[in-house]
């Protein structure tokens, strides 16, 4: 059976905790949109870790890597990814210990030779609140263009800190560009500030959408799509909907358009 093998980078701590974290939530949950831990291994300052091997490799290669130049990633395939990450997101947060994934983003969501998506990557995972509380406060990690505002501004994690990010990826699923990208126009390098205002409208919203697949795609698809990116994305954490109401609405929205 081929595997994939990841060493880490024992940088101080860091190295060694996120190690630990991968064995302690990929050796205790287990789903079919997560990613399997075969296996670890401690040898000196070595840090292994062994996984099924995802032979399409990451979102990210197969979503960017032609620009939007390039063959694109077909609609029904956007959205079947889009579909087994909120699966997953939605386990994740449901577990009896709820977990926040905290790096959420298209390089952490492999591909099976069916391009079936698996979650990976929980060297940043924590556990969520319990009882009353809202949040947990840490320390400040994850990537730019992708973590939400009130996690960046004051460290408080939440489940809903997920759900922004997972609003950023369904983001980057419609319109085929990258989070953050130095090399486009001033005030287009961030992605959710650029096409946030093209969202609530019903007549625009089709601008957004990747022009290679656009004609696999109705204007109520993309519009109840643009409502459930703006849910996701709003400033304020508690008015983000679920991962579950994610999975839900992504379960019940593709009406397949036959091409012109």
């Amino acid at each position: 059976m081929p595997v994939a093998i990841k060493k880490l980078k024992l940088e101080g701590m860091q190295g060694h905790k996120e190690w630990l974290a991968e064995i302690h939530y990929l050796g205790a949950l287990h789903h079919q949109n997560l990613v399997k831990l075969i296996g670890f291994c401690a040898e000196d300052r070595n840090r292994l870790l062994v996984y099924e091997y995802m032979i399409r490799g990451s979102l990210e290669n197969h979503l960017f890597q032609n620009g939007r130049q390039g063959p694109a990633m077909p609609w029904e395939t956007r959205m079947k990814i889009a579909l087994d990450a909120a699966e997953g997101l939605a386990f994740l947060h449901g577990a009896q210990k709820p977990v926040i994934y905290r790096d959420l983003k298209a390089s952490n969501i492999l591909l099976d030779s069916q391009y079936n998506a698996k979650l990976s990557d929980f060297g940043l995972a924590k556990y969520g609140p319990l009882g009353d509380d809202t949040h947990v406060s840490t320390r400040i990690m994850g990537t730019y263009g992708y973590a939400a505002p009130e996690y960046l501004a004051t460290g408080h994690l939440s489940l809903k800190s997920d759900i922004y990010s997972f609003g950023v990826v369904l983001l980057e699923l419609i319109t085929g560009l990258r989070a953050a990208d130095k090399k486009r126009p001033p005030g287009q390098e961030k992605l959710v500030d650029w096409v946030k205002p093209f969202l609530k409208d019903k007549k625009k919203v089709m601008q957004i959408v990747d022009a290679r697949v656009q004609t696999y795609v109705s204007i109520k698809e993309a519009y109840k799509l643009a409502q459930l990116v703006n849910g996701c994305l709003d400033e304020f954490p508690k008015s983000r909907p679920t991962a579950k109401h994610i999975l839900e609405t992504l379960a019940n929205l593709h009406e397949p358009v036959e091409a012109v």
